[in-house]
């Protein structure tokens, strides 16, 4: 019971103090009517600041809400391989997954080595590139692999679903090595993978590197971020996927 009444009183003298202090600039505004149309000049474009940004706090805090639920449910999932009984060695030797002809599909996120050398992304047009991302989802056992990219693509380039079940949206940036990945394009692709695309995991891959602002907001709203160096390794087999990291 104190605590709807301690809440009640702080409301009470907020209240109070706000009518006082109105009554008080009714007052400062009639003795000096000069000083407060320059203070009313002056409070428009801050207010004007607050409106524009309120839209994008909105959508910051609901990207973070859905990454949130994402870590949620990874960690459920973890859980429930955590719970799986382990396969003895002899039919861990006898059990092989395999795409049509392709090498064996990856478990637990990770690769199958190509057979080939792993392409120089660099030397792709971005249409390129975004083919050779899905063909690395499709290798390592996504399936359902489709290229959406470009014009009205509203931030996907990649959809897939991953070899648990997942629905993954990946967006692909070819930069070259001094142009590295802002905040401003993981702020326009987190405001519409989970919500326009459905993510269930969301990841960008580039051929370069994030600025720091950039890695925080993947952070805070359950964005995967893969560089330059973590491409090639996944291209090459030596690396986990974007969902195995």
């Amino acid at each position: 019971m104190s605590r709807p009444i301690i809440a009640l009183g702080l409301v009470g003298a907020l209240v109070c103090a706000t009518v006082l202090l109105f009554i008080r600039f009714a007052d400062w505004a009639g003795a000096h009517p000069l000083g407060a149309v320059l203070l009313a000049l002056l409070a428009i474009p801050v207010l004007y600041v607050l409106f524009r940004a309120m839209p994008r706090t909105r959508e910051l805090r609901r990207a973070a809400r859905a990454g949130m639920a994402q870590a949620d449910r990874e960690l459920a999932a973890s859980a429930r391989i955590e719970e799986t009984p382990v396969a003895s060695a002899a039919d861990r030797d006898h059990e092989t997954i395999r795409l049509g002809t392709g090498p064996a599909a990856p478990r637990d996120g990770l690769t199958a080595v190509l057979p080939e050398p792993a392409p120089d992304f660099t030397d792709l047009d971005p249409d390129g590139f975004e083919a050779a991302v899905a063909a690395l989802c499709e290798r390592d056992g996504c399936t359902d692999v489709e290229i959406v990219g470009g014009a009205g693509d509203l931030g996907a380039d990649v959809l897939a679903t991953a070899p648990d079940g997942r629905r993954v949206v990946v967006q692909c940036k070819l930069y070259g090595p001094t142009h590295k990945v802002g905040s401003q394009d993981l702020q326009r692709f987190g405001g519409t993978c989970w919500t326009v695309h459905g993510a269930q995991f969301a990841a960008v891959v580039t051929t370069s590197e994030y600025t720091a602002p950039a890695e925080e907001y993947a952070q805070a709203c359950g964005i995967r971020c893969m560089d330059g160096s973590e491409l090639a390794a996944w291209a090459d087999g030596s690396g986990p996927t974007p969902w195995g990291l």
